[in-house]
């Protein structure tokens, strides 16, 4: 029981550092649960912070079997939301901070449906000056549409 109290602390340790500046926020995030004493409920906070990193480095999560995709600075400002909250009682799940998630994840998807709108609208209006753009002309607009084309085809591979 007491290897096991002290691989959880090491891990804990161990994994802190992936969060960065957010570490603090993660940290407060986990405090909600009811996680002390340590000594006792590491292996729920050891959990917890796997559960934490999976969704910053998958940038996405489901609610009630719908899948959202959502930004790394969006799950910073909905933990900053959630851990500002005073709760009554320790939570229990992370439904809480997924109905936060979820305004966040519609509100950076309408902002990126009017930047790419915004994209093809000027696109349009080079097209339309005269402006054509010969097959293999690299630009630097296009490069970064390209680049975040392949990331989002990633992202959705999984």
């Amino acid at each position: 029981m007491e290897i096991q109290a002290e691989s959880d602390i090491l891990a804990i340790i161990r994994m802190m550092p992936l969060f960065g500046k957010q570490a603090h926020l993660v940290s407060g995030y986990c405090m909600l649960f009811g996680i002390s004493p340590l000594k006792i409920k590491a292996k729920k906070f050891r959990l917890l912070l796997e559960e934490m990193k999976a969704l910053f480095e998958q940038e996405r999560f489901t609610y009630q079997k719908k899948v959202y995709r959502i930004s790394a600075a969006g799950i910073v400002r909905a933990l900053d939301v959630t851990v500002k909250k005073n709760f009554d009682s320790c939570l229990e799940n992370h439904n809480y901070l997924k109905k936060v998630m979820i305004g966040i994840a519609e509100e950076e998807a309408r902002e990126a449906g009017k930047a790419a709108e915004k994209g093809l609208r000027a696109r349009e209006e080079r097209l339309r000056e005269g402006k054509r753009e010969e097959p293999g002309q690299r630009t630097p607009d296009g490069d970064e549409a390209n680049k975040k084309r392949v990331q989002d085809l990633l992202k959705q591979i999984g």
